[in-house]
């Protein structure tokens, strides 16, 4: 009787963990609140954004589109695991060509965004709100210049 139990909790302690870990609540899709956003140095150099995240196995498939101030478009992608390695992305229009994403929880993820051409780095950081309207992106790094910048990124769930 005792073993039964015991294979029975170990049985819902698997699952129960595989449920929590396989739970995104990033996934859809969302628009850059602009008026809500910081990016120093100012101003941020987009003028429209939409993201839209999509599970995929093991992790995240991500397409960003918009404009930018200058009038050039954004349209890339990039499908990553969440297991932290470099994903390539492809498209125009991001300051990045590689993306690393690890996944805390299902509200939580932490990235790395860098450009094997430019000098552009950024470490952050993508939360999303306890009611599941808001995403929150933070980070830090360098420019495509090699400027030190901070930004935090806020987007409203459509």
């Amino acid at each position: 009787m005792r073993k039964i139990l015991g294979l029975a909790l170990f049985a819902l302690a698997l699952t129960t963990t595989a449920t929590a870990w396989g739970q995104d609540n990033s996934v859809g899709t969302w628009k850059a609140n602009v008026a809500k956003s910081k990016y120093t140095p100012a101003p941020w150099p987009v003028a429209s954004l939409t993201v839209s995240r999509e599970a995929a196995p093991g992790g995240i498939k991500v397409t960003n589109t918009g404009m930018r101030k200058d009038g050039s478009a954004i349209n890339a992608s990039y499908t990553a695991k969440y297991d932290g390695s470099s994903s390539e992305v492809t498209g125009e229009g991001a300051p990045y060509d590689s993306m690393a994403v690890k996944q805390v929880d299902a509200n939580t993820f932490t990235y790395e965004a860098k450009n094997s051409k430019t000098q552009y780095r950024a470490s952050g950081r993508v939360v999303i709100s306890a009611d599941g309207k808001t995403m929150t992106t933070t980070a830090s790094g360098v420019d495509p210049d090699g400027k030190p910048m901070t930004m935090k990124l806020v987007y409203d769930k459509q």
